[in-house]
C-alpha cells in the first residue's frame, strides 16, 4: 500500500518535503523495518507511476482504503493538482472500486482533507 501512495506523492512530478514526511510517517505507522522501510525509501526516491504497484493485489477493503489515504496526500502540499485529480482516476479504474462507490470514499476523504488542513 505505503508504494502505491509513493507514486501519488509523484502525480505532479515531484515529491515534496511534505510528501516525504507522510511517506515516513507511513512507514512508521505501518512498522516496517530494516529492509522493508529501506525499500520504500529507495523507490520513493525516483518518479514512480501507478504502473509501478500492482494495485489489484490488494484486497477490496485495502483498495478502499488506499484510495482514502491517497486523496489525504494530494493534499498535504496544501492543494491538490490536476494531475493529482487524475492519478485518484486512474486509481480507482485500476482497483476495479464502482464509479458510485468510488464518489463516495472521495468524497469523504476530500472533507476529512479539508479539516486535516485547517489544523495546520
Amino acid at each position: 500500500m505505503v508504494k502505491s501512495l509513493v507514486a501519488v506523492a509523484w502525480a505532479d512530478g515531484k515529491m515534496d518535503e511534505e510528501e516525504t514526511e507522510v511517506i515516513e510517517a507511513l512507514i512508521s505507522a505501518f512498522e516496517l523495518e530494516g529492509d522493508d522501510a529501506t525499500s520504500i525509501r529507495e523507490f520513493a526516491k525516483t518518479p514512480r507511476t501507478l504502473a509501478d504497484v500492482p494495485l489489484t493485489d490488494l484486497s477490496a477493503a485495502d483498495r478502499r482504503l488506499l484510495l482514502q489515504h491517497a486523496v489525504i496526500l494530494t493534499y498535504v502540499d496544501g492543494e491538490q493538482s490536476e494531475q493529482e485529480k487524475q492519478i485518484l482516476g486512474a486509481m480507482v479504474r485500476g482497483m476495479n472500486i464502482p464509479p458510485d462507490e468510488a464518489m463516495e470514499l472521495i468524497s469523504r476523504a476530500d472533507a476529512r482533507a479539508q479539516r486535516l488542513l485547517e489544523l495546520l
